[in-house]
């Protein structure tokens, strides 16, 4: 008995021990198999920006690759724009992000920073031939461009008389002062040198750097477990020397002293949100949308006026026995619809002025100049296409009629062909519409502040992405409704048949 006793309690001891150093085993390795989705925007070299090939890189992106491996979790990069960022966050679409975000008081209650990661500044920039501003005091009543959501864009506020541009991007804010549309950039200063220092922008300067002194840190959820993994990866690597590799790999310099803890890492959080609340930002942000809103329209109509023009006479002309004229209106609808309304955007306001400016003459698009152009071009396309559609389905028997008693081609076209198609048109012509209304959205690419542009100036403030947006829905949606109607009674006014019901 007494053998069999001590040989039971030896096999106990036994399973005892191997299931402790096994569960120790796994504590130790529980984040090896753990993966972190970071959220980062590719469009700010050198920290985050992507090679020709597509790959990820920069100084971020090497840093947070080496502090993951230190601290043995995996990373999974997700692009996205800087200001849905902390929207993403919030709604826990990404575990953390790393995008050069400056860590700031109104961040802080709202999302949680690691320790701080890279000691930055904010720089202006100028265009090189420009004598007349020279320091922060010299921007009052200028055109200043910034990117949105960024301290840049808080301290451009701060200037008497400024006018504002905002831009998704850096580097888009800096071809804007290349094409001469603005007086000044005011963007972090490593940015705009590196964008300088590599020739990629050509007649631009930096008259002064770090205006203020910030700090970058990585960004996780409030209360997120994430944040001390990754604040003791972050330990690993400046421990380590790693940290210092990186930094002289992309700066040449030895880096600078950091603080170990986040300055603003006891914030309160601004909590969730009540629906009272919710209710209370959308109102308060009504008076606003609606500012773009009417922008919005002022956009459709004039685009929607001048396309009409020009898609009648192309559809006629892709209805000409004239074979190269005929083949020459194919092309035009063939190209811009064919090509996405966002790219024509792009082309037109940004490329046109860099390409003029190479051929040694200055061109610049007032934007809502650009934007008129860009959306006109497009439903002309649109439009041509209705046009045509609508002229064939009137019988050729009536053509015919009209010529037998003496009409010219173009009086049968104006007083007989066209008249029975437009009535057939305004359907179709109808959905162009809304679809253009909503299609001024992305006229908010070169920073003219229509519906959708303000609600994402106000969301870069308050950090209420789902109300703003929701109440940016909401404002679309009235708009579509409303012209659904006007269209709904211009279709029957013009129909014989329904006015006699």
């Amino acid at each position: 008995m007494a053998k069999f006793g001590f040989g039971r309690w030896l096999r106990w001891c036994v399973v005892v021990s191997l299931s402790y150093f096994l569960l120790a085993g796994c504590a130790v390795n529980s984040s090896a198999g753990k993966t972190l989705r970071v959220a980062t925007e590719p469009a700010f070299p050198p920290f985050e920006f992507k090679k020709e090939g597509g790959e990820l890189q920069g100084f971020s992106i090497d840093l947070m690759n080496a502090l993951a491996s230190s601290a043995n979790f995996k990373v999974d990069f997700q692009s996205m724009p800087f200001d849905g960022i902390i929207p993403a966050l919030q709604a826990k679409t990404v575990d953390a992000a790393i995008s050069s975000i400056t860590i700031t008081e109104e961040r802080a209650k709202t999302i949680s920073f690691s320790r701080p990661y890279f000691k930055a500044g904010l720089a202006i920039a100028i265009r090189a031939d420009d004598q007349n501003i020279t320091g922060f005091d010299s921007l009052k009543n200028k055109k200043i461009a910034v990117q949105i959501g960024t301290t840049g864009a808080a301290k451009a506020k701060s200037i008497p008389g400024v006018q504002i541009r905002s831009f998704d991007s850096a580097p888009l804010a800096l071809q804007e002062l290349a094409n001469g549309n603005v007086d000044a950039v005011i963007n972090d200063a490593p940015v705009t040198l590196y964008a300088i220092n590599t020739g990629n922008l050509q007649g631009i300067k930096v008259i002064q750097q770090l205006l203020t002194e910030e700090f970058y840190g990585i960004a996780t959820a409030k209360n997120s477990s994430n944040l001390a993994l990754i604040n003791d990866g972050l330990d690993r690597v400046f421990k380590n020397g790693t940290y210092s590799k990186i930094y002289q790999k992309w700066f040449k310099v030895e880096p600078p002293l950091l603080p170990a803890k986040s300055p603003f890492e006891n914030q309160n959080s601004t909590g969730a949100p009540k629906i009272l609340t919710s209710i209370s930002v959308i109102l308060q942000a009504f008076p606003t949308l609606l500012q773009g809103a009417l922008v919005t329209l002022q956009l459709t109509i004039i685009s929607v006026v001048f396309g009409l023009i020009g898609g009648s006479l192309i559809g006629i002309l892709r209805l000409s026995r004239i074979v190269p004229i005929r083949w020459v209106a194919r092309a035009y609808v063939d190209f811009f619809r064919g090509t996405p309304l966002l790219v024509q955007i792009f082309m037109i306001y940004f490329g046109l002025p860099a390409i003029s400016q190479e051929l040694g003459f200055t061109f610049t698009f007032d934007r809502l100049t650009a934007g008129v152009i860009a959306l006109s071009l497009n439903n002309a396309a649109y439009t041509a296409e209705v046009v045509r559609g609508g002229i064939q389905s009137i019988e050729t028997g009536q053509a015919e009629a009209a010529q037998s008693l003496g009409l010219s081609s173009i009086q049968t076209m104006s007083y007989v062909i066209f008249p029975q198609a437009f009535r057939r048109m305004i359907p179709p012509l109808g959905n162009d519409f809304i679809s253009l209304l909503k299609d001024t959205s992305l006229v908010s690419v070169i920073g003219l502040e229509e519906l959708l542009r303000k609600g994402q100036l106000i969301v870069a403030e308050n950090y209420r992405a789902f109300e703003i947006y929701a109440g940016v829905a909401v404002v679309y949606l009235c708009l579509t409704l409303l012209f659904s109607q006007v269209f709904s009674h211009l279709e029957i006014w013009m129909n014989p048949v329904k006015q006699q019901k």
